[in-house]
């Protein structure tokens, strides 16, 4: 129960972070946060309180959150493409990272010139561009930015959260 998450809102009820429920008590028990909604009927109990399990909380004082930068790793290129090939769009048990244009030809390690692929069309790609070994991407990298992230690829574990993350 206490490691389940919570999505933690700014002052303005901009999306900051996942926490676990056990650092959202703290939050709550030191008067940093209130909460905005609770999981369903759970409650921590001690022997002199009771805290229902919060879900989403908000904090009482305004973050400025610098813009926040996603590690790019292999684990995150290939959540953000959903373990799915950006050359044939299948989902296989086991993907590579792929670089678009390759590193001998002056591709770079970024967000947009990386791609989740399997391992049939990787190695048919070989060292070459996705043209010259006659490929097309099925969608264009990006960037994720933080929303995004918590959206698709932390996941969102509880339905009440998909009005604060703009998914509604």
């Amino acid at each position: 129960m206490l490691y389940r998450q919570v999505l933690v809102l700014n002052q303005n009820f901009e999306p900051v972070s996942v926490c676990s429920v056990r650092r959202a008590v703290v939050m709550l028990y030191l008067g940093k946060a209130e909460i905005i909604e609770t999981a369903d009927g759970f409650v921590l109990r001690s022997q002199s309180t009771q805290i229902p399990v919060p879900s989403v909380i908000r904090l009482d004082f305004y973050v400025k959150v610098p813009a926040k930068r996603i590690m790019l790793t292999r684990k995150n290129i290939i959540k953000r493409d959903g373990s799915r090939c950006q050359y044939c769009g299948r989902k296989k048990s086991q993907m590579t990272v792929d670089h678009i244009i390759p590193k001998i030809y002056g591709g770079k390690d970024t967000w947009e010139n990386l791609v989740c692929a399997c391992l049939e069309c990787n190695n048919r790609k070989g060292h070459q561009t996705p043209e010259h070994a006659g490929l097309l991407l099925v969608r264009r990298p990006r960037r994720p930015n933080h929303i995004t992230f918590i959206q698709q690829f932390v996941g969102v574990s509880d339905h009440r959260w998909r009005q604060y993350l703009f998914m509604d």
